[in-house]
């Protein structure tokens, strides 16, 4: 278990954690940063790590009129970079496919009294984390 808020060490081939546990649990802090940040800008939080065969998202949250689907990024300070820059075309058309099924399953396929909406939240784990969220991010 990783004891401060640090990513794990890199690996020698190409990037990957050294631990994939402990890469594992500085994602699932991440996501806990991120939802707390969320709840405390008055979002309210209805699903952690939906998941479905087709993959998982993140968070989903309702803020207003909005259904927000949150992909959440977590990044050591050393290696921060545009959360966007994570979110390839690929993911984006991915996260919203599991949205659409989520729909289907949460509103009985009816269309949802709120507009959905995409995001990302960025958090930097570090001495002092920082989060950015990007509304509306795709």
């Amino acid at each position: 278990m990783v004891s401060d808020e640090r990513l794990p060490e890199q690996g020698s081939r190409g990037g990957k954690p050294a631990d994939k546990r402990q890469w594992a649990e500085a994602g699932r802090r991440g996501e806990e940063r991120a939802a707390r940040f969320l709840e405390q800008s008055g979002y309210r939080i209805r699903e952690r790590n939906w998941r479905c065969p087709a993959g998982e998202i993140d968070l989903i949250a309702e803020s207003g009129e909005y259904l927000v689907f949150v992909e959440v990024k977590t990044r050591s300070a050393q290696d921060a970079y545009a959360p966007e820059l994570a979110m390839t075309m690929r993911k984006q058309r991915r996260v919203r496919q599991l949205a659409l099924r989520y729909i289907e399953r949460a509103f009985d396929g009816q269309v949802p009294p709120l507009q959905p909406r995409f995001d990302v939240v960025l958090v930097i784990l570090g001495a002092e984390p920082k989060v950015e969220h990007l509304t509306n991010a795709f």
